[in-house]
């Protein structure tokens, strides 16, 4: 019940906005009754955080085996390959992790505000760190040189899931995505040593 639950409120989420989306409507969707959802969830927000952990989790398993690969910049690579994956694959999901505004206003009221988020981060982190290590990118801060990478690589995964490219075909927005991802990852090798 718990996982009906949340998958009808992540796309209730995404399709009308969070402040739009009540108790009522999940229950609706989902065609239960509104007393139903609270024998599991307290209010609105925990169903979000419920979502907003369901999300993370997907998106971490995804990093996991990384870890195997023993070169530290094919892990940083393929760790960019993975999240651009995910966020094709799992748009919903993407949304509620990083463009609905609403969540973190809600997650706020969480004593571990945006842990999940921290936690994927820090992955990353260690992945550019073992790269500053292995002499492969030269960078001062390993945090900074993340959220770098991120920013990048967010950005350009979020115009394309937002339809931002749409003046290209189908096919050519494949291969900007493909073929800016590599510029990137060639520049970023470049650019930091």
């Amino acid at each position: 019940m718990r996982r009906l639950i949340v998958d009808g409120a992540r796309h209730l989420f995404v399709q009308n906005g969070y402040e739009k989306v009540s108790i009522r409507n999940i229950a609706e969707a989902i065609e239960y009754s509104p007393a139903t959802i609270y024998l599991y969830f307290k209010d609105k927000n925990e169903i979000l955080y419920a979502v907003h952990q369901q999300a993370f989790s997907k998106m971490m398993e995804e990093f996991r085996p990384i870890f195997a690969l023993e070169d530290p910049f094919e892990r940083l690579v393929e760790m960019g390959r993975r999240y651009i994956n995910f966020a094709v694959e799992n748009p919903e999901l993407f949304d509620i992790m990083f463009i609905v505004t609403a969540p973190m206003e809600a997650l706020e009221c969480r004593e571990d505000i945006w842990s999940e988020g921290r936690i994927a981060f820090n992955m990353l982190v260690q992945v550019v760190q073992d790269c500053i290590k292995a002499g492969v990118l030269h960078a001062d801060d390993a945090e900074v040189a993340a959220m770098m990478i991120w920013s990048n690589i967010h950005g350009y995964t979020a115009l394309f899931l937002r339809k931002r490219l749409m003046m290209f075909s189908e096919e050519r927005r494949q291969v900007l995505m493909r073929e800016a991802f590599d510029l990137f990852v060639h520049t970023l090798k470049k650019g930091l040593q």
